[in-house]
């Protein structure tokens, strides 16, 4: 790690204030004061970095979260705040109504930076947050990006941060920045989990150009499939026939994967080898090659081909025109992108013997060089379902070498024992689908109150791929019913930044979205690919509301971060809209009932199960005889 990051920030913003300060910009009240007014406010750029540093550092260091039985899983008792660093620490500070993608005139940024992130710490632990989920930070790609910004998960190469989360004012790079972050993240006893995407790479991937044959290539002369096309002459998923994909389901499903069909002749003819690395250039932003046809033997130009979602085979999700898979495996009878390459593995393909060691060892050591020159905590992979399971197993092995409690989040929506073998600490899980239907709620409860859980979820509303909590009926109510319901269960409370503050606006539309929301929503207004930045100054938020439910978790972590079977009691009662549970651990005499009105429109009447019962714990009022509309209360029994 960059030794004393923190120290050389300060010394940069003192020079800057000595030599000739910047000129005032507006900054949100809650980044000066995370419990003062939200209005903006003008302050010296470099005086507020060098004061907020200062006051983190002066502050007494805090322990990180901890627990001591497995490796990496002081997850379990975490509390997370889940930041894309480019647009949660984004703000119009020059007050023009916009946020621009380049630097102001003095070279402050208006879209985040690990500075800004770093001003932002105290806000994010005054939620009651321990542990921040980064989404990628690293180069970002052009070829077929979208917005004015390309998306974050483009990775050009997973070793280089990306310069836009640095200051150009400051002039220290963004190493220095994130370094500088990631250690007053750690004075204020908050752990770093960096996501990574290790299944796909972007199209003008730093690797290719001494590596081609760590990626797939199509001949240059195909063209893109436009969307609603069927057309099997031009590039994109490959089309089956309705009696194909009934195959293809069956085998799947049945484990059948030496009998996994492949795509049409039409489609594998658009492959060519990897074309010989003297043959590369660059054009127009993307990598065009020489390779011989697979027709006919003759040199034809080659490019990188897009990639497509690797399940089902008959997904109807838009082409990823920004990033391509890796070639994990190599077989001149599998030298395509399909499902049975990158996601389902044909049999025939998956065998050691086939392996394409150099890229697997590349991969394996990203993150042990995150854990080295910046100390983070844990990663985040995602799309890890598609990586094959022997490099799951050398990615966990590698980081456990380095740092035996290194924590491995994943994007697995199965709770089973699986993952737990796979050494994963926190999966992402069923929770922000099933707690918009109190029965599906229901029915998942029984479910764990009987199996328990191998692995802690993420109990959260809302994520960066979904439309924000507050676009469901109920609005910014349910938004906070989803929190609280899942607070106090055996997961990780986790805040997709915005939420907090009932932001509306999506960052992506990647699922649970109508085709007519994607129409409304293109790129350009998508924060994950744009410029773009939340209502900082919003009256209304749920920031008090969620730092009393948080509080309430943190105060009995033991018992709600407790996963055994029997410790979630569900709670049948006789009006349906009411739905909760109780957490009590065997034979203990300290239980708590957790009750919501899932009904988003009407009050409900509250007959408690526990007569007794007189307090809220959420707000410290009597507990009430009608729940309003989403509300949630917590009482002691």
């Amino acid at each position: 790690m960059k030794s004393n990051a923190l120290k050389q920030v300060i010394a940069r913003l003192e020079e800057r204030l000595v030599r000739s300060p910047s000129p005032a910009y507006r900054i949100p009240g809650l980044w000066i004061d995370p419990f003062g007014p939200v209005a903006a406010q003008s302050i010296i750029p470099e005086q507020f970095f060098r004061d907020r540093i200062r006051d983190i550092l002066a502050s007494p260091r805090r322990k990180r979260v901890a627990d001591g039985d497995l490796p990496g899983d002081w997850g379990k008792n975490a509390i997370a705040y889940n930041l894309l660093v480019r647009y949660g620490a984004a703000f119009d500070h020059d007050g023009d109504g916009t946020v621009s993608p380049e630097p102001l005139a003095a070279g402050w940024r208006e879209t985040g930076t690990f500075l800004k992130a770093t001003a932002m710490l105290p806000f994010i632990r005054s939620l009651g947050c321990n542990v921040i989920h980064l989404l990628p930070i690293t180069s970002i790609g052009q070829d077929g990006n979208k917005g004015d910004m390309g998306s974050a998960f483009a990775i050009r190469d997973p070793y280089a941060l990306d310069e836009h989360l640095a200051e150009p004012a400051m002039g220290l790079g963004a190493e220095t920045e994130f370094a500088a972050f990631v250690e007053a993240a750690h004075h204020l006893g908050i752990r770093i989990v960096v996501e990574f995407v290790f299944r796909t790479a972007a199209k003008d991937a730093a690797w290719a150009k001494e590596h081609p044959e760590w990626f797939y290539w199509i001949r240059a002369d195909v063209p893109d499939r436009k969307p609603g096309e069927k057309s099997e002459d031009t590039y994109g998923a490959p089309i089956f026939t309705a009696e194909e994909l009934r195959f293809i389901y069956d085998a799947v499903g049945n484990g059948r994967f030496h009998e996994l069909l492949p795509p049409h002749q039409i489609y594998t003819d658009m492959f060519t080898v990897p074309p010989k690395p003297e043959t590369l250039r660059m054009e127009n932003g993307a990598w065009r090659g020489t390779a011989p046809d697979p027709r006919n033997g003759q040199p034809v130009a080659v490019r990188i081909p897009g990639a497509f979602c690797d399940w089902g085979p008959d997904s109807e999700q838009p082409p990823w025109t920004d990033v391509t898979y890796l070639r994990l495996y190599d077989h001149p009878d599998f030298n395509y992108i399909a499902y049975n390459t990158v996601r389902m593995y044909s049999s025939q393909l998956a065998r050691p013997e086939h392996v394409v060691h150099p890229l697997w060892e590349k991969i394996t050591e990203v993150i042990p060089h995150y854990q080295t020159h910046f100390k983070v905590d844990g990663v985040m992979i995602d799309m890890g379902h598609a990586l094959p399971a022997d490099l799951k197993r050398g990615l966990v092995a590698r980081a456990r070498q380095m740092d035996p409690d290194f924590a491995l989040w994943a994007e697995e929506f199965n709770l089973t024992p699986h993952a737990r073998e796979e050494g994963y600490n926190v999966c992402v899980g069923p929770f922000m689908q099933t707690v918009r239907n109190p029965e599906n709620f229901r029915g998942w409860l029984r479910w764990i109150h009987g199996a328990g859980l191998p692995v802690p979820f993420m109990a959260m509303a809302e994520n960066h791929n979904t439309p924000r909590a507050v676009h469901w009926p109920g609005g910014a109510a349910y938004a906070l019913y989803a929190q609280a319901m899942g607070a106090f269960l055996p997961g990780v409370p986790y805040l997709h930044n915005g939420i907090e503050l009932a932001e509306p606006v999506p960052v992506n539309t990647g699922f649970d979205f109508t085709n007519e929301e994607v129409a409304k929503l293109p790129p350009s207004v998508l924060p994950l690919f744009s410029a773009a930045a939340m209502d900082w100054t919003r009256g209304q938020t749920l920031v008090a509301d969620l730092r009393r439910v948080h509080a309430l978790r943190a105060k009995h972590q033991e018992l709600f971060s407790d996963a055994s079977p029997g410790t979630i009691i569900p709670l049948e009662t006789a009006n349906r809209a009411i739905t909760g549970y109780i957490r009590q651990k065997p034979g203990a005499k300290k239980a708590f009932a957790i009750l919501g009105n899932s009904d988003m429109h009407n009050a409900q009447p509250l007959t408690l199960p526990h007569p007794s019962a007189k307090k809220d714990l959420i707000t410290g009022q009597p507990l009430p005889a009608v729940l309003q509309p989403a509300q949630v209360v917590l009482y002691a029994m």
